[in-house]
């Protein structure tokens, strides 16, 4: 106890000294400000209120409560005794410091704003309950703009566009948590994208959710799905001059969000820009047909492979397309992806059997893997590496089917992945979360892996015949089978939220937060006995596949939602004889 009061004892001294101190230098600084008559009496002059009632508390007594500042409304103390007018006198003269107190010392709002940066939704609550100043700093809209761009929220706004960002960032959670229940629960609107009458689907392709699709017919429609646009403006071809006779079958479809590109039978290329019109930008010509199509990203690059010859076609700096490189290689291309986030010129990775090749200007012919007789059956890439499936020799050897990860930099095999005897189907490197990797298999399995364990997180059963599409999101996964059924996954919890089918095998899966599109895609392009020229269009519906898009920020269930001809004006000369039970009435005629 000896030792405990002695502490104490130095401790008042040591608080008398600073005080004294700050005493009189406030009274230097008053008496050069204050004439002489304004100075004296009782306590010490130009002392503020919350040093004199500190050095009350040191001597024991208890201190007079001073009046009210008359800037600030009287304020009635929540108790009747002394310790509660005390109390209320405290927190008065604290609130009327300018500086905001940290402890034992006084910091400049800009400071003190810095280190408020670095807590987070729960810190800043918490500091909002300390005092009135702590509130004001903890609620700066500053820090409420900063946490909202951190999540990823209205990324592409000012500080200025919102007046309470705190109240934004909360909306927008909510909007998230709905979106996810929507998901789960498949509460939304759902429409079919089948615009060409008796025509079969070739390829469809989409990015942020605008769609392109190509027929066999020739013709390549676009759908924008962000508006509910549904009317799919056609886009015109290079017509020549002895282009007389019907057009050849569109091959493959893609889109970014300022080009389009289609490349036919016949092995004609058109590249059409979504700003300029329905007229193509540029043309070329293959003198073969068309393996492999590749758009960047982002940008203006076109890649294509025919025959043993793998092409680059990208607009110039005065926006004149040029055929950018040209390598020839030894097989036939079966895959072809062009290097996303590219400075300077592109890289392409091509997939011919058994060979991977990395394709620069500087280094046309290099080789990034290469296994005689292990071909590669799948492919994606990202902006440094590239995941491709191998199908190895299987029993024989006693060495199942992987997934291998290449370093595009240093062209070395980082992982190597999945013990399938299937052969892997399709791969989602470019769109997973980070150091993440999903893919499908003809095991009938969905595998995500974590690269950096290079094991496999979770493996989900479902599709029959095979898995032909997949993509996958930090929460959830979406896959496509051959036998066209469209599964949604909780990824955490590794259960099936819902399914849809339909006749087709699903070739095209994309998602974002709020919507989805898939499209079943038929094999077979000239199906046995289903003319083009029958008049009865209805006969061939069963051939033709279908696009469906999803919109899950609509507050509706997906079997009420109303097919695109019961929303469009009706002012079409066409259309299909089993389009007699509408949703809604001819009332725009």
């Amino acid at each position: 106890m000896a030792e405990v009061s002695a502490e104490l004892e130095l401790f008042r001294r040591r608080w008398r000294e600073e005080l004294a101190g700050d005493a009189k230098r406030r009274r230097r600084e008053t008496a050069a400000a204050e004439p002489e008559s304004r100075r004296g009496g009782g306590a010490e002059a130009g002392e503020p209120g919350y040093l004199t009632l500190a050095r009350g508390l040191l001597d024991g007594g208890t201190p007079a409560c001073r009046s009210p500042s008359p800037a600030r409304p009287t304020e009635e103390p929540a108790g009747d005794g002394d310790g509660d007018d005390l109390l209320g006198q405290l927190i008065r003269d604290l609130n009327e410091i300018n500086e905001v107190p940290f402890f034992d010392i006084q910091l400049p709002y800009e400071l003190a704003l810095k280190i408020f940066q670095y807590l987070g939704k729960t810190e800043l609550g918490r500091c909002a309950q300390v005092s009135r100043t702590w509130k004001v700093l903890a609620e700066d809209e500053v820090l409420w703009y900063r946490l909202c761009q951190q999540e990823g929220y209205l990324l592409d706004t000012s500080i200025s566009d919102h007046s309470c960002w705190k109240l934004t960032l909360k909306n927008c959670r909510a909007r998230e948590r709905t979106l996810k229940t929507n998901w789960k629960n498949r509460i939304g609107a759902v429409s079919q994208l089948q615009y060409e009458l008796g025509k079969i689907l070739c390829d469809v392709h989409s990015c942020d959710g605008v769609v392109i699709a190509g027929y066999t017919s020739g013709e390549v429609r676009l759908w924008d799905t962000r508006t509910w646009d549904y009317t799919a403006p056609i886009l015109e071809p290079m017509h020549g001059p002895g282009d007389a006779g019907p057009q050849p079958h569109v091959s493959f479809v893609r889109i970014n969000s300022s080009l389009a590109v289609a490349a036919y039978e016949d092995g004609t290329v058109s590249v059409w820009n979504l700003m300029f019109g329905r007229e193509p930008i540029h043309h070329y010509q293959h003198n073969q047909r068309i393996q492999a199509l590749a758009l960047a990203s982002e940008g203006a690059t076109v890649a294509t492979a025919s025959g043993f010859e793998v092409k680059v076609e990208s607009p110039n700096d005065r926006g004149f397309w040029q055929t950018t490189a040209t390598f020839e290689i030894q097989k036939l291309v079966n895959f072809l992806n062009l290097v996303p986030d590219v400075t300077g010129s592109p890289v392409t990775v091509a997939a011919a059997e058994d060979i991977v090749y990395l394709l620069k200007a500087e280094d046309p012919g290099k080789i990034l893997h290469s296994v005689y007789g292990q071909p590669v059956t799948c492919l994606d890439v990202s902006a440094h590496e590239a995941a491709f499936g191998v199908k190895t020799f299987g029993w024989l050897l006693n060495e199942p089917n992987q997934i291998l990860l290449y370093n595009l930099e240093t062209s070395q095999c980082l992982k190597k992945m999945g013990n399938s005897i299937g052969d892997f189907t399709c791969v989602n490197l470019q769109n997973s979360p980070p150091n993440m990797l999903v893919t499908g298999n003809k095991d009938r399995r969905v595998r995500v892996f974590d690269l950096r364990k290079s094991e496999s997180l979770c493996s989900l059963y479902a599709h029959q015949l095979g898995v032909s599409a997949v993509q996958m999101d930090d929460w959830k996964i979406v896959s496509g089978g051959e036998e066209g059924l469209v599964c949604v996954w909780d990824q955490r919890m590794g259960t099936k939220l819902w399914e849809m089918h339909a006749r087709h095998p699903v070739r095209h899966v994309w998602f974002n937060s709020h919507s989805l599109i898939t499209a079943n895609i038929p094999d077979e392009k000239s199906p046995r006995g289903a003319s083009i020229m029958d008049d009865d269009l209805t006969a061939h519906r069963k051939h033709r596949g279908i696009i469906y898009a999803y919109e899950f920020s609509v507050d509706q269930l997906a079997v009420e939602s109303i097919l695109p001809i019961c929303r469009s004006s009706y002012d079409e000369v066409t259309g299909y004889n089993y389009n007699i039970g509408l949703a809604v009435p001819y009332d725009n005629i």
